[in-house]
């Protein structure tokens, strides 16, 4: 939280402003020129804390590795959006590539431990099923996808944040619980730094952590998994991420299928429901409760694997 101030008026004075999607949300307007690339301030934290308490931890290391890396990536492209005014930002080749060789690295390094390999495990029964080396395209998209899925939800006010926190302090009692205690403080490390963002970021945002914030804490989780050897239950733990996601393809395949129809009045899921009449704090709260019941459900899985 004391990062935050400085750094917030940092972005303003560099007018790194949100510029807002003509065809969103009426009330999304007056968001617009509230700054944005706030996800520094979420790096920021996560990084100092991490090198004090962790910084001779290869499995916590290797995972900021991967976030900054994410992050890096999302800063490039809101440098190109808001800075050089380009509507797209960073070319979505590039920045897929740079995610797939991020993650590739990550996963020929688990590969290579003999601790993690390429076993995975079944939610719930605890069953193990290893794909050989189909396990490094698995990873990859495990990582990638859990990036684009918390930049899908990064949306509205206090939601990527929020749901990003709640998914984190579930990791830490999941890690405990399959005895990856010193990899715990790598989830405790992101739920304090979201928490820190939320001062923030909750309605009415003072900042927004742009794609710098949500393509690294996708990274996180992505990384998370992997090392704790979660790849499955990051799906039912971040279940808030993944709807956010396949709304978006749902819709994008319903609207190319019906030549112009939509399921939804607008993708993302969450403004979808803006659109229907809720409040943007009230879509924010009950995603919130949604995401704390996918929490439980994870930590209930591991439970009834026995791990």
């Amino acid at each position: 939280m004391a990062l935050g101030s400085p750094l917030i008026l940092r972005l303003k004075m560099l007018k790194f402003g949100q510029r807002v999607r003509a065809d969103g949300p009426p009330e999304h307007l007056k968001k617009s020129g509230i700054p944005t690339m706030g996800g520094v301030i979420i790096l920021a934290g996560l990084t100092l804390s991490l090198l004090v308490v962790a910084r001779r931890d290869l499995d916590v290391l290797w995972a900021l590795f991967v976030t900054l890396g994410f992050g890096l990536i999302g800063l490039a492209d809101d440098f190109i959006m808001i800075i050089l005014r380009r509507s797209l930002g960073l070319r979505a080749r590039a920045k897929l590539a740079g995610q797939v060789l991020i993650s590739l690295i990550l996963a020929v390094y688990c590969l290579s431990r003999p601790d993690l390999g390429t076993a995975i495990t079944l939610p719930f029964v605890g069953t193990k099923v290893d794909p050989g080396l189909l396990y490094i395209p698995f990873a990859v998209l495990v990582v990638v996808g859990s990036s684009n899925a918390v930049n899908l939800t990064d949306g509205l006010d206090g939601l990527a944040a929020g749901t990003s926190a709640i998914a984190a302090t579930a990791y830490v009692v999941v890690c405990y619980a399959i005895g990856k205690d010193s990899l715990a403080v790598f989830p405790a490390a992101i739920a304090g730094a979201c928490m820190g963002f939320m001062w923030f970021n909750a309605h009415p945002a003072q900042v927004f952590m742009g794609d710098t914030g949500s393509l690294a804490l996708g990274g996180a989780f992505g990384a998370l998994a992997l090392l704790s050897k979660t790849e499955l239950l990051l799906a039912i733990i971040g279940g808030v991420f993944v709807i956010e996601a396949l709304s978006v393809m749902l819709q994008v395949i319903y609207f190319k299928w019906t030549g112009g129809r939509r399921i939804l009045k607008m993708s993302p899921i969450h403004h979808h429901f803006e659109l229907s009449g809720w409040l943007e704090p009230k879509v924010v709260v009950r995603f919130w409760i949604v995401g704390c019941i996918f929490a439980m459900l994870g930590i209930i899985s591991v439970i009834c694997s026995g791990r």
